[in-house]
């Protein structure tokens, strides 16, 4: 982070402002085509679908997973097409399942009987992957723990939607997001391997196996380079999934990274001797993944000399917004601004207008 550039930036700009690399983000695309080579990847519109991400995307040929009509809506403002995406949320609602029809979607997933029911309807319009789910303690966010079948039971699952007349394409899964033990993708992989050899037995041919994101980036602390991280994850592939099509569905590690938060100190107080510092811009808005997504941002701030135990809350007049507590900073004045790095991934995503503070605008740069 270039503390005298963003801080230029920031003070022509206005604070709180989201700064989003354009460079990065195809970096991180490319490095990312780099350690997955022959796998597509759907760049996971939940993590963050601000149109100037979405456009990079679009421009770099990514496809797109979206989960909701809404996301729908966001991929399409943007010019990408139905055929360029995937619908992966497990339950829908009829009108969700006709949405993404008209859209051009033609690839859905499932994780129970009652699921199948609902496509049954449509099933020579659409085609299936049936969701596994895989527990995984050691992720930031466990993203099995709300959907998926046991491994154990897919093959039956698979079985039921043949029989319903559903095209059933593949598997697919999710190991958790920010993973950091990438022989979790092997694990379910051997699920998956073992799923295939029965449906291939059963005359059902499965096409697509689907291994979902989770992959680390870089916080407080580094995660591991993502060459080394997906080395075993390929071997794997290349062994025993030569002739399937591999699909990823990577989101903070394209978008993580690539956006730089600049806010600034609106107020101060002396509280019981701890310094509390008032930002522009707290866990309502763009500080909201320190609630949901458990990160904790690095920071820069513009002074150096003594340390005093600090609190930095948000504008917000509720006490709950509060982003770090008891933490050593030098003293601050007002109208400092504070820089904060890997700010793109559930950030803006899940950010609102709470008290009627406006959502912290994007500027692009290089």
């Amino acid at each position: 982070m270039d503390y005298t550039r963003l801080r230029s930036l920031a003070a022509h700009h206005g604070t709180p402002v989201l700064f989003l690399s354009e460079n990065r983000l195809k970096d991180n695309c490319n490095a990312l085509r780099t350690a997955l080579p022959g796998v597509d990847l759907y760049y996971a519109v939940k993590s963050n679908a601000v149109p100037e991400i979405l456009s990079v995307m679009a421009g770099e040929n990514m496809f797109f997973d979206v989960s909701t009509s809404g996301e729908i809506g966001n991929v399409g403002a943007v010019g990408i097409s139905g055929s360029r995406c995937l619908h992966t949320h497990p339950v829908k609602t009829d009108r969700e399942i006709r949405n993404a029809l008209d859209f051009g979607i033609s690839l859905f997933v499932a994780d129970n009987e009652r699921e199948l029911y609902k496509l049954v309807p449509y099933k020579d319009r659409l085609g299936i992957l049936v969701r596994l789910s895989i527990q995984n303690p050691g992720c930031v966010v466990n993203l099995s723990h709300k959907f998926g079948v046991e491994p154990e039971a897919a093959f039956d699952l698979i079985q039921v939607a043949h029989g319903m007349g559903l095209t059933v394409e593949g598997i697919c899964f999710h190991v958790g997001s920010q993973n950091e033990n990438s022989l979790k993708f092997n694990e379910a992989l051997e699920y998956c391997r073992d799923i295939c050899r029965k449906a291939a037995l059963a005359g059902i041919v499965l096409k697509i196996v689907d291994i979902g994101g989770g992959f680390p980036i870089d916080y407080i602390s580094a995660a591991v380079p993502l060459a080394r991280f997906c080395r075993p994850v390929n071997e794997y592939l290349e062994r025993y999934f030569a002739g399937y099509r591999i699909i990823a569905e990577p989101g903070r590690f394209i978008c993580g990274t690539a956006l730089t938060l600049a806010t600034s100190v609106i107020g101060k107080s002396m509280r019981n001797g701890v310094w509390w510092y008032y930002l522009d811009e707290g866990l309502y808005g763009s500080f909201s993944g320190k609630v949901y997504d458990h990160a904790e941002y690095p920071m820069v701030v513009p002074r150096d000399g003594e340390r005093y135990t600090s609190t930095l809350a948000g504008p917000t007049c509720d006490s709950i917004d509060v982003i770090y507590e008891n933490i050593p900073l030098p003293e601050l004045k007002i109208g400092d601004i504070l820089i904060f790095g890997s700010m793109g991934a559930y950030t803006t995503a899940s950010a609102s207008n709470f008290n009627g503070f406006p959502k912290a605008k994007v500027v692009v740069i290089e």
